[in-house]
C-alpha cells in the first residue's frame, strides 16, 4: 500500500467532470467522468433494465438532476483511492448547504475506510469541496396516477418481511435490484412480484488495477448509493414510495476512532435517513418518498417474524463471501450474527439453513465474543446489536423470552409513511 501522503501529494484535486445518459434502446444507460488529477480518468457505468422509453417521458432537466446526483454518490469509490484534498464539482453547481451535507457524509460514510486505513480526517482542511459548475439543478414536481411502492431486494430476510408487509397490506410492490444475486431473484420469485427492476452498476476496471499497485480502499455508504438510485428508478417507472428495509439496529456504531463513533452501516441509519429526506425534498423532488418500512424494528424482531415465512428458507441468503456461490459460508460475521438471531425461533431448523450448527464450532468462539462486544471493535458487517446476540443466546440456553422482542421502540424512529403502513401491521 502506497502511504496516504504520498498519494496526496501525487494527487491534489479530484474533478466529478460530467455525466451522460441514453436512453435511445431498450435500456437506460448511464456514465460518469471522473478524474484524479493529473492523469487518471474513471468512467463507471450503470444500465437500468428497460428504461429506455420510459426515460424519453421525463423532462431533461428532471433526469439531468437525478443522474447528476448520482455521480455525487458514485465519485466517493474513486475519490477515496487517493483522498485528495480537493473534490471539485464541474458537472453542475452545488449551494454551500450542499456542500455541507456532502462533506458530512463523506466523513460519516467513509468512517469505516478511515479507520481501518489509519487516517486522521477531522482536520476542517482535510478536504474541501469546490463546485465549479453553471448549472443549477433545480427541484421538481412529479405526478403520480397511483401510490405504488418499490422495494430493494438484496436477498437476506430484512427486505423479505418489508415486502410480505406490504402485500399483507394489499399492496403488489415492485422489487429493485442492483447486480442482483441468485438469492434475490429466488426471493423475488417466491413473494410472487410479478414487477422487478434490474440495474446493473459496472465498476471502472481502472480502479481496481490500482488498488492492485497499492492505493486506497475500502468500505463506501452503499445504501446511499442504492437511495439515489432508487430516485432514479422511481422516477422513471412511476414509483413514488421507494423503500429500503433498514433496521434500528443499524444504529449501533463498531468502534471509536479519534474520538468519532464509526459505524459501518451509517447510511442504514435513522440519521442519514432523516438527512437525506430532507435534502431529496429540498433538491430533488418532495414527490419521492424514501423510507425505510421496518425501522421501528430491531434485527431480533425481524427475525422472529421472518421465522414464520419459511418458503423463503431454502433461498434467502446474507452472507457477502458466498453470495456468488449462494451458500452461507458459515465462518463470517455476517453468517453467525444471523444463525444466532435466528436459532431461538427456529431451532433444529436453523442448522438445516445452514448445513451446520455454527454454535458447536469452538474456532467461530472469537467472532462470537466480538459479535457480544468483548473485542476491540466490532465486525464491520451488518449484524445485530450485542445486545441483540447475547439475549439470543440467553434465549437459546435458558428457553426464556426477552424484552426486547416485543419493544416496538420510541416513536422517534417513525415517520409519517411508516405509521401509516405499520399501524395496521399485527406482528408487534
Amino acid at each position: 500500500m502506497i502511504l496516504l501522503p504520498q498519494l496526496r501529494q501525487r494527487h491534489r484535486q479530484f474533478v466529478y467532470r460530467g455525466f451522460n445518459w441514453n436512453a435511445d434502446g431498450d435500456d437506460l444507460e448511464v456514465s460518469f467522468d471522473f478524474q484524479l488529477i493529473p492523469d487518471i480518468v474513471f468512467r463507471p457505468q450503470i444500465v437500468i433494465k428497460g428504461a429506455g422509453s420510459r426515460a424519453h417521458k421525463l423532462p431533461k432537466n428532471v433526469l439531468d438532476n437525478l443522474v447528476f446526483h448520482l455521480g455525487l454518490i458514485e465519485m466517493l469509490s474513486y475519490w477515496k483511492a487517493a483522498c485528495p484534498e480537493e473534490i471539485t464539482i464541474k458537472a453542475g453547481k452545488l449551494t454551500p448547504d450542499q456542500v455541507k451535507w456532502w462533506l458530512n457524509l463523506l466523513k460519516k460514510g467513509l468512517g469505516e475506510f478511515f479507520f481501518q486505513n489509519k487516517i486522521d480526517f477531522r482536520a476542517n482542511d482535510f478536504v474541501k469541496i469546490v463546485s465549479a459548475g453553471d448549472k443549477q439543478f433545480r427541484s421538481f414536481t412529479l405526478k403520480f396516477s397511483a401510490e405504488r411502492s418499490l422495494v430493494m431486494v438484496g436477498g437476506g430476510k430484512d427486505s423479505v418481511v418489508a415486502i410480505e408487509v406490504l402485500k399483507q397490506l394489499g399492496q403488489s410492490p415492485a422489487a429493485m435490484l442492483v447486480n442482483p444475486t441468485q438469492a434475490a431473484k429466488e426471493v423475488v420469485k417466491v413473494a410472487g412480484l410479478k414487477d422487478k427492476i434490474t440495474i446493473l452498476r459496472q465498476i471502472d476496471p481502472k480502479l481496481l488495477e490500482l488498488n492492485d499497485f497499492g492505493y486506497l480502499n475500502g468500505h463506501t455508504p452503499f445504501s446511499a448509493n442504492l437511495g439515489f438510485l432508487s430516485l432514479l428508478v422511481g422516477a422513471i417507472f412511476g414509483f413514488n414510495q421507494l423503500i429500503v428495509a433498514n433496521e434500528r439496529s443499524a444504529e449501533e456504531a463498531n468502534v471509536n476512532f479519534l474520538g468519532q463513533p464509526i459505524n459501518h452501516q451509517y447510511s442504514k441509519t435513522w440519521e442519514f435517513e432523516q438527512q437525506f429526506r430532507a435534502y431529496v425534498k429540498e433538491y430533488l423532488s418532495a414527490s419521492l418518498n424514501y423510507f425505510s418500512l421496518v425501522r421501528p424494528l430491531w434485527e431480533m424482531q425481524i427475525s422472529k417474524i421472518f421465522s414464520k415465512m419459511p418458503q423463503y428458507f431454502s433461498v434467502f441468503k446474507s452472507c457477502n463471501r458466498g453470495q456468488k456461490e449462494n451458500v452461507w459460508c458459515g465462518d463470517c460475521p455476517k453468517c453467525l450474527s444471523v444463525y444466532v438471531l435466528l436459532n431461538p425461533f427456529l431451532k433444529d431448523k436453523t442448522v438445516e439453513i445452514f448445513g451446520q450448527n455454527l454454535l458447536e464450532r469452538q474456532d467461530l468462539l472469537p467472532l462470537l465474543k466480538q459479535l457480544k462486544g468483548e473485542g476491540e471493535f466490532r465486525p464491520f458487517e451488518c449484524v445485530g446489536t450485542k445486545e441483540e446476540i447475547i439475549a439470543s443466546l440467553d434465549l437459546v440456553g435458558k428457553g426464556q423470552s426477552h424484552k426486547i422482542l416485543s419493544s416496538w421502540g420510541e416513536d422517534k424512529f417513525l415517520t409519517d409513511p411508516q405509521k401509516k403502513l405499520l399501524k395496521r401491521l399485527a406482528y408487534a
